[in-house]
This record gives C-alpha cells, sequence and structure tokens, in this order.
C-alpha cells in the first residue's frame, strides 16, 4: 500500500521496520514538477523569512533520495552559490554517523553495548588525562557503551560550561538523558582501543567509503579548498569555516548535502547493520524529560513530551509522530545549523543542512509545509519558528496542540 505526504506528494511504503535489504529498492519516481515547484517556493519564503543566507534539502523516499536542491548563498560576499556538493560543516550530525559505526562494531563483537567502561578500557578511566576529573567519583565505573550512546552516563556536555571548567557527573549513570559531547567524546576512546584504530580511518571505511561519501571526511582536506561554505552568524556576519585537524566523534565531519543524504538514506533502509542492532538505535532506551535540551545538565523535568514519547535512542532522538514512529538528529556551532528527520516505518526522511545561526528558525515550519504535522518537540529542541514569541519558562505552553 502506498500513500503520499501532504504537500510533498512523493510515496512512502508502509511496510514493517525489522529486516532491511542490504541493497536498496528501485528508485522510486521522482518529484513531480508541480510538487519540486511547490517546495522551492516554500523554502525560498521560509529562507527569507528566518534570515537564512544558504540551506541545502534532500528528501529520502522508502530508502532512497527522491530530491535534491541547494538555496541561496555559500559566500555572500563573492556571490558564490550553494550546491548540492558544497563542503558543509557537519557539527553534531557526526555523532549520528559515529552511532551507525558503533552498532556495526556491537554488532561484530569488537565492543559491548551493555559492559562496563573497567572492562572495555586497558587502563581505569581517570588515568587517561582527558578524564583525571573523575578520580573522586566511581560512579564512572557504571558507564556502559549505551548510556553514552544514548546520552545518559551523566555527563554534562562540555567540561567548559562549569565555572571551574572541570569534568563531572551531573546525574548518576544511567538515570536521565543529559546531551554529553563528552560522553561521545569517551565513547570514541573505547571504539579506538577496542578496535585498534583511529577513528577517521574508521569512519573513512566503514561509514564514507561504504555509502560513497567521496566529500565527507573527519579532518579537513586540501581539495576542500575553495569549496567549502562561509558560515553566517544570527546578525549575518560571515564566519570562517573551520578547518579541524582532529577527528572528533562529538562533532568534526565536513560534508555535503549529497553525501550525507546517501548516509541518511542508509540507516533508512538498514544497510549494514543486524535488524536487531538498528532496531535498538532507533528505538526509546530512555524517557526524555528535561524541559529544554539546553542547558543539557539542567535539573528540572516535565511531562510535556511524555504524549509523544521523546525518548533518547542510540545517537539519535526518537519519538512519535502523527505518521509513526519518528526519528532525529541535530547538528548546530556558530553559524552552523543541521537536521535529519526520519519516518520509521515510511522509510522517509528529510535532510537540511544550513550556513547560518538563523536556520532553526524556519526548521519546524519547513517540515510541517513538506510533511504535515509533524509534533516535532521544537520548544525542548529550541527551534522557536520565525513567527513565534520568545519562548516561555513553561515548557507545556509550547506544545503543538493535539501532539
Amino acid at each position: 500500500m502506498r500513500t503520499a505526504t501532504l504537500t510533498l506528494a512523493f510515496a512512502t511504503a508502509l511496510g514493517g521496520c525489522a529486516a532491511m535489504p542490504l541493497h536498496p529498492p528501485p528508485a522510486p519516481p521522482a518529484l513531480s514538477a508541480p510538487a519540486a515547484a511547490r517546495i522551492d517556493a516554500d523554502m525560498a519564503r521560509l529562507m527569507a523569512a528566518a534570515a537564512v543566507p544558504g540551506l541545502a534539502l534532500a528528501l529520502i523516499d522508502d530508502g532512497q533520495v527522491v530530491f535534491q536542491r541547494a538555496y541561496g548563498l555559500a559566500d555572500r560576499a563573492a556571490g558564490r552559490p550553494l550546491r548540492t556538493d558544497t563542503i558543509m560543516y557537519g557539527a553534531s550530525l557526526t555523532k549520528a554517523a559515529f552511532a551507525y559505526l558503533v552498532m556495526q562494531l556491537d554488532d561484530e563483537g569488537v565492543l559491548d553495548l551493555d559492559v562496563a567502561l573497567p572492562h572495555q578500557l586497558r587502563r581505569p578511566l581517570p588515568e587517561y588525562a582527558d578524564f583525571a576529573d573523575l578520580a573522586d567519583d566511581p560512579r564512572w565505573r557504571a558507564i556502559t557503551p549505551r548510556m553514552l550512546l544514548s546520552h545518559s552516563s551523566g555527563l554534562l556536555n562540555w567540561r567548559w560550561i562549569n565555572p571551574d571548567r572541570k569534568l563531572d557527573l551531573k546525574f548518576a549513570p544511567g538515570s536521565r538523558y543529559v546531551y554529553s559531547g563528552e560522553g561521545i567524546q569517551l565513547l570514541q576512546l573505547v571504539v579506538e582501543e577496542r578496535s585498534g584504530r583511529p577513528l577517521a580511518a574508521l569512519m573513512q571505511q566503514r561509514v564514507f567509503d561504504r555509502f560513497g561519501m567521496k566529500d565527507s571526511s573527519m579532518v579537513w582536506r586540501a581539495d576542500f579548498a575553495g569549496r567549502a561554505t562561509v558560515h553566517y552568524d544570527a546578525a549575518g556576519a560571515p564566519l570562517a569555516h573551520a578547518q579541524r585537524s582532529r577527528a572528533r566523534a562529538a562533532g568534526s565531519m565536513d560534508t555535503t548535502l549529497a553525501d550525507y543524504a546517501a548516509f541518511f538514506a542508509g540507516v533508512l533502509r538498514g544497510d549494514g547493520l543486524s535488524a536487531a542492532s538498528r532496531a535498538a538505535m532507533l528505538s526509546p532506551q530512555l524517557a526524555i524529560v528535561s524541559p529544554r535540551q539546553f542547558p543539557s545538565h539542567w535539573p528540572g523535568q516535565t511531562d510535556a513530551n511524555r504524549a509523544i514519547g521523546l525518548s533518547a535512542g542510540l545517537g539519535w532522538v526518537v519519538y512519535a509522530a502523527p505518521q509513526g514512529p519518528a526519528f532525529f538528529k541535530e547538528g548546530s556551532d556558530d553559524g552552523t545549523n543541521n537536521l535529519a528527520f526520519g519516518l520509521l516505518r515510511q522509510r522517509s526522511g528529510v535532510l537540511m543542512l544550513s550556513n547560518s545561526s538563523n536556520a532553526p528558525r524556519m526548521f519546524y515550519p519547513a517540515l510541517e509545509a513538506l510533511l504535515g504535522r509533524t509534533c516535532l518537540p521544537w520548544f525542548w529542541m529550541g527551534y522557536t519558528p520565525y513567527d513565534q514569541a520568545a519562548p516561555a519558562a513553561d515548557a507545556a505552553a509550547r506544545v503543538t496542540p493535539g501532539c
């Protein structure tokens, strides 16, 4: 059986999400010219309203990329247009690609998601210089890779947030979702020790090469010069594209719309993972009760997102959309905002990469224009739409009616 989305009119298969074929199915038909024209008009309208200079958009249907378009400019001063092969900063979309790698290693027995750190590392964690701050807190011994991937290790996002700039555990491991770049960096240490290979090489072999991502890398490459986007802050001031020299699982990946769309389509198909691993990656691990995603370690809690089942997956956030199980991952930094949003049963998704700090102001209305009502938890994500007032303190007041 096949149905159509509200505005896109691209078809989606309503099959199950258990065992997925390794090889992609035949490509579905491309969008009609009128459907593509409607998308172009919607994106132009929303970019202007939210003051976003450049946006790259891909649509995936039944595990296949069916639409790719770049809008606006990669460099305003030079008048250089954004393209589907423009080098863009993936930011925390890196974490989702890293999660895929970790699930492969778990499938192969290289590491075990549920074995605690003392049995995963060669030395006690505080003996590593980056984690010496935890020497007086034995709770680190309870941390597992599953907790690190589901952001429930208790580590805060970045240690420099603390007044003393030291690393600490804000909550007991496994007790609460706390978005943590530090936790992902710790998992990188586990992955490199267990595999005996550096992260950049693993990502190249197991992710970039697998999906033909020829313009993606965990570190800057010389051939990216002249092809990378300029980034823009909220006031429209330009920011140079950083040339990162250290592979970081929490966020160092440069990529393109075409490349990341190929990866995302592979995730939606389930390529390269066992059915059990793919199901675990995109299934609830623990409920998210924080009123906002950031500050990551804020102590309050709310029931506002209970109705949609907002939960941590493994490398992704999952919830119940009107269309069925949904999942997403954001990626943001100064002058960069990205969103990958997927519908599990339909194996369909939307990928948006931007070169602007303002892009979250258009992401929610863009999803609504493309897919209809999604119940995306925009208040929790910090994605206040361009036509909404400044966020209120009460998260319940910012939940889409009927969600």
